[in-house]
């Protein structure tokens, strides 16, 4: 499966990341492959879930430990960059993939071929 945006490629960046986990890299000597991963899943969020491209504010960079992340339709932040470097350091558990599909606050983005999203109460 290629990197083409969709929801589904999130697998393969859990994929990837998984790879250079067992490779024994420390977190500094993969680091720019793990930004360039962030900025991937954040623009998956911008692209399919309605999300935009944001500056950090001191206090957002503070608590982030980054100066960019997004901000979702329904207001609530996320640094995409943190949460690969979470992938990273914690493993599956912290799946990329997983995150999309239970973060709060995206829209129904059309996603070809995938099912429609129940209507919530």
């Amino acid at each position: 499966m290629p990197l083409d945006f969709s929801v589904r490629s999130l697998r393969v960046v859990d994929f990837v990341i998984d790879g250079l986990r067992k490779s024994g890299r420390e977190r500094a000597e993969v680091a720019e492959a793990l930004f360039g991963f962030g900025v991937y899943v954040g623009e998956v969020l911008v692209r399919r879930a309605g999300a935009t491209w944001i500056d950090f504010d001191a206090s957002q960079r503070e608590f982030f430990g980054q100066a960019v992340g997004v901000r979702m339709p329904d207001g609530r932040v996320w640094s995409p960059l943190g949460k690969v470097v979470n992938r990273y350091e914690v493993g599956a558990a912290e799946s990329l993939q997983t995150f999309y599909l239970t973060l709060p606050g995206r829209h129904a983005a059309a996603e070809p071929g995938a099912e429609p999203e129940p209507a919530r109460r």
